[in-house]
């Protein structure tokens, strides 16, 4: 006799990656606990792969020049596959400030038939050095730091995003709530 657990394991989840990016500070972190919550309670596996987690374990040892951010951000973009093409949601919150690695990333996902959102957390610079939750915008005024995405280092905002949430006018819940619709309308969640 099979329970229904056993059976609901035995179902193929599908799994997707949602890359969530904008300038440090944006929300992407915070938004993607709140989804990610939201997800397990409607029990989805999902995995979130912090950027600044990954750096220090999975990317130890690069840099920020445009070639170390790139790297870092291919790596990332592997392990979010490898997690989705096996059902898992893997939340993605990376600045990637770049178009092309960003791109690269989605057509990886694409060649491996995996679904693939892109999400432009579009919190204004002035909004992000406000929150500043690292400190680094601190830094950057300081002449402490350089090579700040957004500030004296660029980034590309995506021009046509899954979705583009304005953290600065909603709250969280309602992003997470935004982005859950998404999923939702796609067959993701």
């Amino acid at each position: 006799m099979t329970t229904d657990q056993e059976i609901s394991m035995s179902v193929t989840e599908t799994g997707a990656t949602v890359w969530l990016t904008g300038l440090p500070s944006a929300g992407k972190t915070t938004i993607a606990y709140e989804l990610a919550g939201r997800l397990r309670g409607d029990g989805h596996r999902v995995e979130v792969l912090d950027g600044d987690e990954i750096r220090e374990f999975l990317s130890a040892g690069l840099g920020f020049s445009r070639e170390d951010r790139h790297t870092n951000v291919q790596r990332i973009g592997f392990v979010a596959e490898l997690l989705a093409a096996n059902g898992v949601k893997a939340l993605v919150p990376v600045i990637a400030p770049y178009a092309d690695s960003r791109d690269a990333v989605r057509k990886r996902h694409q060649q491996e038939g995996t679904a693939y959102l892109e999400v432009h957390v579009a919190t204004p610079v002035e909004v992000c050095s406000e929150r500043d939750v690292k400190g680094l915008y601190a830094k950057q005024a300081a002449g402490e730091l350089t090579g700040l995405t957004g500030v004296d280092d660029p980034y590309d905002p995506p021009e046509s995003p899954d979705l583009r949430i304005e953290s600065h006018q909603q709250t969280v819940q309602e992003s997470a709530a935004a982005l859950h619709a998404l999923l939702t309308e796609r067959g993701l969640a």
